[in-house]
């Protein structure tokens, strides 16, 4: 799919402008709650029950309860305006699904990297893949209930993170706070194609 404003027939109304966003993190950090919460379709998922065969692979640790996993990705859609479109491509967590993501990150605008506390050395690899790509994103910190709260600077520092990018808290339940995550991407990745466009320019 080429995202982007498509061409239309002359008098044609002009198609919104498509743009793909991927949802990354750790294993049962809330990637397939993320997307379903805020899709105005019903989202894609391509989950499977967790087996007796990932026992030594899948680590659940501070997520014992869960029972599925993402094997391929989730995909949704919302509609920010009359002309602006989102496409959200969730990633698989665990790394034996990893092979998945070069494609899927193909013609995304940035990422959104959710966080847990309780685990948040899970979100290194989603940091250190979209590092080296050069692709934009945020840290969002999913307030899973029960889990301890830290300042947004301590979970900036603990991640060492640039201190551009952004940190915010995010309910990946509720639609209204996840709307918010992607709007501030899509802000950050604003600002970012601003600021390289001036350093080839000037």
């Amino acid at each position: 799919m080429d995202y982007g404003r498509s061409e239309r027939p002359a008098g044609a109304a002009p198609l919104p402008t498509a743009i793909k966003i991927l949802i990354a993190g750790g294993f049962g950090v809330g990637k397939t709650t993320l997307v379903g919460a805020v899709s105005e379709t019903k989202p894609l998922r391509t989950e499977e029950v967790l087996t007796e065969t990932g026992i030594g692979i899948d680590d659940l640790s501070g997520v014992e309860e869960k029972t599925t996993t993402t094997v391929a990705m989730d995909f949704g859609r919302i509609t920010l305006s009359d002309d602006l479109v989102l496409y959200l491509f969730g990633t698989p967590g665990q790394d034996r699904f990893w092979f998945v993501w070069d494609e899927l990150a193909l013609g995304a605008i940035g990422a959104v990297v959710l966080a847990d506390t309780r685990r948040l050395a899970d979100c290194f690899p989603s940091i250190d893949y979209f590092e080296g790509r050069g692709t934009p994103f945020v840290v969002a910190v999913n307030c899973f209930e029960g889990a301890k709260q830290y300042r947004l600077d301590e979970v900036q520092g603990a991640l060492d993170l640039d201190p551009e990018v952004p940190v915010v808290l995010c309910d990946a339940r509720k639609r209204e706070s996840v709307k918010e995550v992607l709007i501030t991407l899509l802000e950050y990745a604003m600002k970012l194609r601003e600021e390289r466009r001036r350093a080839v320019t000037d």
